[in-house]
């Protein structure tokens, strides 16, 4: 040990040096985590743009006009106010009919589900139905809605609901089903009633298996609201109309401001429903990879 009467600056200087740097380290290793996140999404971006723009120059001149450059859509569809203006109130129409959309398949999944989970007879009688809801094509079903409903905004939830609550209520299902048997003989050795048994066991163990559905769900939503705007065409003009519309009337650029707008609005609805499944069961379930 150094005698206090010979400590210098030197001294302190590699006593200094030897301490752990943990924050230092933290901070470095958030920094490295994120860079893995970032980088590969980013470098799939690159591509997109850089195959976007090769792909106009190959084609000949009378069909580059039909894939125009980026920064022609970024000036026409997003920097021009005028089309801006436009294009966002088909946003909000479709993230309307979208949510909207998404609130009832959740009510009406979810009933479904746990019906079906709580006799083998009820999944046999409503499983074929909501299977034939999945498989018959929209375009198919759209004269008898419009007929019956209508042609306006009501119409244009059925079809969301109809396009996104099949994968939801088979996840939220399979679920429901997936509690350990063990657990359930617990239960029934107390005398749990079905309504106990359904919320202290069968509902938290398919938590995981419902926020799956529901987050393929959020993104069948938006198909199901564009989609919808192409069938159903009075009341206020959706994302679906405007990408319509713009096609007919040779407007490429915007027709492709539009189609962006809508995946990021499938992207934007994906993401919600993954900060609320963190919310949710992010500190009691964690997914693992094979060799992480």
């Amino acid at each position: 040990m150094t005698p206090p009467d010979q400590i210098g600056p030197a001294t302190i200087a590699a006593s200094v040096k030897s301490i752990p740097q943990p924050v230092a380290a933290a901070k470095s290793g958030k920094s490295a985590e994120l860079a893995m996140k970032l980088f590969p999404p980013v470098l799939v971006f690159i591509l997109a743009i850089l195959g976007w723009i090769g792909l106009h120059y190959g084609l000949s001149e009378e069909k580059a006009i039909t894939v125009p450059l980026p920064w022609d859509v970024i000036e026409i569809g997003f920097l021009d106010s005028t089309n801006l203006s436009f294009i966002l109130d088909g946003l909000w129409i479709s993230a309307k009919a979208a949510i909207v959309g998404l609130a009832v398949t959740i009510v009406l999944g979810l009933a479904f589900a746990v019906a079906m989970s709580q006799a083998k007879w009820v999944e046999n009688a409503l499983l074929p139905y909501a299977i034939a809801m999945q498989t018959t094509p929209i375009l198919a079903l759209v004269p008898l809605i419009g007929v019956v409903i209508g042609f306006d905004f009501i119409s244009r939830v059925i079809v969301v609901v109809l396009i996104s609550v099949f994968p939801f209520i088979n996840n939220a299902l399979f679920g429901l089903l997936s509690a350990e048997k063990s657990q359930h003989d617990l239960l029934t050795l107390h005398d749990a009633s079905r309504w106990t048994r359904l919320v202290k066991l069968q509902l938290p163990a398919a938590l995981p298996a419902i926020f799956t559905g529901l987050r393929v769900a959020a993104v069948m939503a938006v198909v199901g609201a564009v989609v919808g705007d192409f069938f159903f065409t009075q009341g206020d003009s959706g994302l679906g109309q405007l990408i319509s519309l713009d096609a007919s009337q040779l407007q490429y650029e915007r027709m492709y401001a539009e189609v962006i707008l809508a995946m990021f609005l499938g992207i934007a609805a994906y993401l919600s429903v993954a900060f609320f499944e963190r919310r949710a069961i992010g500190k009691w379930h964690t997914a693992t990879r094979a060799g992480v």
